[in-house]
């Protein structure tokens, strides 16, 4: 169990940590300590530059622990560019960002071979890495791409590594996509398709900050300086503080709630009637793994060994609401999914 002060910043740990054999209980909870004052601390630097978002930041930081994407929707101005520039560089993570437009090809992303020409007069091709070739990727406004430049990520988000002319390019380790999306201009967008959205483990709505915080951030952003935040973490530091979220235990109570609230949101498997004939399609089983993770990487966050039901209680929307879709029915009665993603977390426990 962590001790009261597990996040004093007196207690010093090592520049990287790395697990190279399953540790024991001691072992674990000491790594899990560890971690956890140093994800404290990240989420403090991002905090002084990221204002009134709160949940925001830690919804990304879950899902960079659990290993996953994440797709920030949210009306222009609530910081969404900003918020991924200050992980890139608290997380210590190589960032880069690509702005979707309905003329990207995937080669934009991807890269592509050219033929070079040596001083000799030979002739050979040479791959040329794209921006996806990186540690934290910003894929902004990734509605306005077409189809096939969306699904060109597919292959990246899923597999860490593309494909390019029959040979596979590995991704660098860790590899995270951040993608925005603006919910109020949808003229000229492309929706994504449901294959793609499943790949991100969550969907991160982004509200209007309330009356304090947007008076904060006025003063913060509209001065002669501006606040900056400082890197804390390295690329290994991640990978190993998503190792730790992997060794987390967790109860028998909390894997049956997560495997009870994905099987009744789906209307194949569901004992609510209403969820029967509102839901088209539900989440697939993919959807409880995320949620498994994102429960562990919630619990090391807050400085806790392993999840509770209330750790699955705040992360059934942004895991689930993505991967679900109404029927025409229950969208003319206007229904809404996360009004029956509540009904079903009524009877967790």
């Amino acid at each position: 169990m962590m001790t009261s002060d597990a996040f004093s910043p007196s207690r010093a740990e090592p520049a990287s940590m790395t697990i190279s054999s399953p540790p024991d209980a001691t072992q674990a909870a000491a790594m899990a300590d560890a971690t956890a004052r140093r994800l404290h601390a990240a989420r403090a630097e991002v905090g002084k530059v990221i204002l009134g978002q709160n949940r925001v930041i830690d919804l990304a930081l879950v899902s960079i622990l659990a290993g996953g994407h994440a797709l920030l929707v949210g009306a222009p101005g609530l910081g969404k560019t900003l918020l991924v520039t200050t992980l890139g560089r608290v997380l210590g993570l190589d960032a880069r960002r690509v702005q979707f437009t309905p003329d990207l090809m995937p080669s934009d992303i991807l890269g592509s071979e050219i033929l070079d020409e040596d001083a000799q007069g030979r002739r050979s091709f040479r791959f040329v890495a794209g921006p996806v070739f990186c540690q934290l990727l910003m894929a902004d406004e990734i509605n306005r791409a077409s189809p096939r430049t969306q699904s060109a990520l597919l292959q990246a988000m899923q597999e860490h590594h593309v494909a390019i002319a029959g040979t596979d390019h590995a991704l660098p380790r860790p590899f995270h996509v951040l993608a925005t999306q603006n919910p109020i201009e949808q003229e000229g967008t492309y929706p994504l398709p449901e294959a793609q959205l499943d790949r991100f483990m969550m969907q991160i709505l982004l509200d209007f900050p309330d009356l304090e915080a947007e008076r904060a951030m006025l003063l913060a952003t509209t001065g002669a300086t501006q606040a900056t935040a400082d890197p804390v973490m390295s690329a290994d530091d991640v990978i190993a503080a998503q190792q730790v979220v992997r060794a987390l235990p967790t109860g028998e109570k909390v894997v049956d709630a997560i495997v009870h609230l994905v099987r009744e949101a789906r209307p194949e498997t569901t004992t609510d009637p209403t969820i029967r004939e509102a839901v088209a399609w539900g989440p697939g089983p993919r959807a409880a793994q995320a949620l498994m993770l994102a429960t562990r990487a919630r619990a090391l966050l807050d400085g806790r060994l392993s999840p509770t039901l209330d750790d699955v209680a705040a992360l059934a929307q942004p895991v689930l609401a993505h991967r679900m879709a109404l029927t025409f029915t229950a969208r003319a009665e206007n229904l809404k999914l996360e009004q029956l993603i509540d009904g079903l977390l009524g009877h967790l426990g």
